[in-house]
């Protein structure tokens, strides 16, 4: 039985052990982990043009799903039986992915995936926990990120794993992050330091983020990156492929939320603005969370003029800005739910994929 006779007695069908959906073009690291999945447990179909529903909705041709593949085998060690190809079912043009049992365990960068029902998993993931006696808050917003995993794209789920790897930090740090309590800032001069490099980082996930999504609804959606703006000739040739653009595109998006310009990054992509879901208070917001990042990866926390554009008086120009691990998490917490509804909106509206 050929490919396209197995799919007409595969499609309609449930999500299963066997069998996965995408009702867009996914990002070629997440290919590579259904497929590694596949090949580690009893082989399988990851179908995309349909939904988890069953819902058969068409690939976009916009992308060719063949450089997503071939991509995504090359993150393989080592490459299984694969076969893919484009497949016309009831005048929708689907594309399927069919991954044959490997005899040997199939990793995706040194990592291992298993199929788990209709879920696809990591066979030994790593188990996050903290110290007893600890900052009882860092459990807390733990468990939050955890539930937020449930219902994510992989840009949010990815984003989510690195802010429990700063949980984890700070719990394992407390004596110079925060040796009095997490309501004072520390006096420890390598704490300060580290402080300032932890919330820096909080901030750049933030963006990574917001890149990361982009690039995954420039995958699902093709005809967003349509637009009068300019771009040369060298920047098309310096990419060695479209889905190298289209990622290199979201980046360069990001440009000026980098500089501090929430309302202007905001106005300059059309993906995140017909969102609808920030205003003008919360862009504010978080340009003052940028302006803080700016301060301790420029100028090490000591305050200057620009600085005071957005805290006006609140502090003095030549002054040391300092926060307390409890203020850290109380702008980690603020992010993550601009996050999270920046993501269920994106979702909804251009029908991203779920992260497993």
């Amino acid at each position: 039985m050929d490919l396209i006779e197995e799919i007409q007695n595969i499609v309609g069908k449930p999500e299963s052990q066997t069998l996965e959906y995408k009702a867009v073009l996914p990002p070629s690291r997440n290919v590579a982990q259904i497929i590694s999945s596949f090949a580690n447990t009893e082989g399988g179909f990851l179908i995309l043009g349909v939904t988890d529903d069953s819902k058969i909705t068409g690939l976009s041709e916009d992308f060719h799903a063949n450089s997503i593949t071939h991509k995504a085998l090359d993150l393989l060690t080592p490459q299984p039986k694969v076969n893919y190809q484009y497949v016309n079912y009831d005048d929708k043009k689907l594309y399927v992915i069919k991954v044959d049992k490997s005899d040997a365990v199939v990793s995706v960068e040194g990592k291992i995936y298993i199929r788990e029902r209709d879920r696809t998993k990591l066979s030994d993931p790593v188990s996050v926990t903290f110290n007893v006696g600890g900052y009882g808050r860092i459990t807390n917003i733990n468990n939050d990120l955890e539930q937020s995993k449930k219902i994510a794209t992989y840009s949010k789920i990815k984003f989510i794993e690195h802010y429990q790897s700063i949980l984890k930090i700070v719990d394992d740090l407390r004596n110079i992050l925060y040796p009095e309590s997490p309501e004072n800032p520390t006096k420890n001069q390598e704490g300060k330091i580290l402080a300032r490099i932890l919330f820096s980082s909080v901030v750049d996930n933030f963006e990574t983020y917001l890149s990361d999504l982009l690039y995954e609804i420039f995958l699902a959606k093709p005809q967003t990156l349509k637009s009068q703006q300019t771009v040369t000739i060298e920047e098309v040739l310096n990419c060695s492929d479209l889905q190298e653009f289209v990622k290199y595109w979201a980046k360069q998006k990001i440009g000026k939320l980098q500089k501090g310009s929430v309302k202007g990054f905001i106005e300059d992509t059309k993906q995140i603005r017909d969102l609808k879901i920030l205003d003008n208070n919360e862009q504010y917001q978080v340009e003052k969370i940028l302006q803080i990042r700016h301060l301790y990866a420029h100028r090490n926390g000591i305050v200057d003029e620009k600085f005071l554009q957005f805290f006006t008086n609140e502090y003095v120009i030549g002054s040391e800005h300092q926060m307390s691990i409890q203020e850290i998490f109380e702008n980690l917490d603020y992010l993550v739910d601009v996050v999270n509804r920046i993501d269920l909106g994106a979702s909804n509206k251009y029908k991203l994929s779920q992260g497993n």
